[in-house]
């Protein structure tokens, strides 16, 4: 192949991966007029009723973006705390979550939890100099929702406690 040939090539290759792009992305556009003057509208979270150890001026949005935070440090869904009200379906068929509901023992454990992690902020981690970073839900569960089990060693002697997940185990001889 001379290249005068390979440029012809690259160029078809370039051309042919355009178009499929364009495509592609005219078919996934969405169908109808576009939104008159400006970005589309942003979905608008509504004001958190029944807070009980958040702030109670936070709002719909804040809450949002702690809660999703806490899923992320728990590797949790809204409806791991929240139930379903079967009287409210939304778009997709099914219910709505109740986030005013207090029935889930998980959003009572998870007050509890965010009460801890306030106080440990509050009465330890601020008393240290430069100590960097605050307790958070992530501190201790790392993307799970029970935290994960982790081995303290001991001064006479190997590590005590569950090995840590993925370890394997010593051979047997």
């Amino acid at each position: 192949m001379n290249r005068t040939t390979l440029s012809l090539s690259s160029a078809a290759v370039a051309l042919f991966t355009a178009a499929v792009f364009a495509s592609t992305s005219l078919a996934q556009a969405p169908q109808g007029p576009p939104p008159a003057g400006g970005p589309p509208p942003q979905f608008k979270h509504p004001a958190p009723t029944n807070l009980k150890v958040l702030p109670k001026d936070l709002t719909g949005e804040q809450v949002h973006d702690i809660m999703e935070k806490w899923e992320g440090s728990l590797g949790a869904h809204c409806n791991t705390c929240h139930t379903a009200d079967p009287k409210n379906m939304g778009p997709n068929g099914r219910p709505r979550l109740d986030f005013a509901d207090d029935a889930k023992p998980e959003k009572a454990t998870a007050r509890q939890m965010y009460l801890m992690t306030e106080e440990i902020n509050k009465n330890y981690v601020s008393k240290i100099d430069s100590s960097g970073a605050a307790v958070t839900c992530g501190t201790c569960h790392r993307g799970h929702l029970g935290p994960e089990p982790f081995v303290i060693p001991d001064d006479d002697g190997p590590p005590k406690g569950p090995p840590p997940a993925g370890a394997k185990e010593p051979e047997k001889r």
